[in-house]
């Protein structure tokens, strides 16, 4: 299978998607749009996409982030829609895929960083895939963000502070808010790029934020198996 990946910035790293992808032996490509680096032409060779996080949003103006073009992702997207290849959206790039699907993205309600359980609706339960993953699954959060919805999307799963956690907008396009293919790693460089004092000032103030020092306490190989079993679950 060909993946390809498409990567906002250095600190928001496709972790265990990634992994997966290295570990089943697919043929992987990316775009790094920090990088400036342009997207393919075509949809054609690629066969399941996954967009990643970032600090922007979907109609970010180009003033902040000269190197991120959100209408030619949303057109790229757009494109892959229509072809019906795989797609999961991460963060910024659920966002980017409920935009794509003709949706508004929206504020969260709260703002969430840390680890913190996510419940799975009735939908949820019975959806093939996300099923897999039990009524709750703990998993890991750095957004302030969260997908619109259309008509036809399905809210899979929910946490206390934001409602749309995990939505399916059709067989093949997932929406996931939360991260699970965070790992120590990847936490370390998003916890850098935000700063620890920062971070511990939110985590005074905000009540889905935790420490620097919880984040860094925080187990996530069970997360990590748990959406090897989703992507395994979708492509097969």
């Amino acid at each position: 299978m060909r993946v390809h990946f498409i990567l906002h910035e250095t600190f928001e790293v496709p972790g265990a998607y990634l992994k997966w992808a290295l570990a089943r032996g697919h043929h992987i490509t990316s775009t790094k749009v920090y990088e400036k680096e342009p997207l393919p032409e075509t949809i054609d060779g690629i066969d399941f996409l996954i967009v990643m996080g970032g600090p922007q949003s979907p109609d970010e103006d180009r003033e902040n982030f000269p190197y991120y073009d959100p209408k030619a992702e949303l057109a790229f997207m757009k494109e892959a829609i229509a072809a019906d290849i795989y797609i999961v959206g991460v963060c910024l790039g659920a966002q980017l895929l409920s935009v794509a699907y003709g949706a508004e993205y929206e504020h969260s309600p709260e703002r969430e960083i840390g680890v913190y359980p996510v419940t799975l609706t009735m939908q949820g339960l019975t959806d093939p895939h996300v099923s897999l993953f039990g009524e709750t699954i703990e998993t890991s959060h750095w957004h302030g963000d969260m997908p619109g919805l259309t008509e036809d999307a399905v809210v899979l799963a929910t946490s206390q502070g934001c409602p749309r956690q995990i939505i399916r907008f059709s067989p093949k396009h997932y929406a996931f808010q939360a991260h699970l293919e965070f790992d120590p790693d990847a936490v370390e460089l998003l916890i850098t790029a935000d700063g620890e004092e920062k971070l511990r000032e939110q985590s005074e103030k905000l009540p889905f934020v935790q420490t620097p020092e919880e984040l860094r306490g925080n187990d996530y190989s069970e997360m990590n198996a748990k959406l090897y079993a989703f992507l395994d679950s979708l492509v097969n």
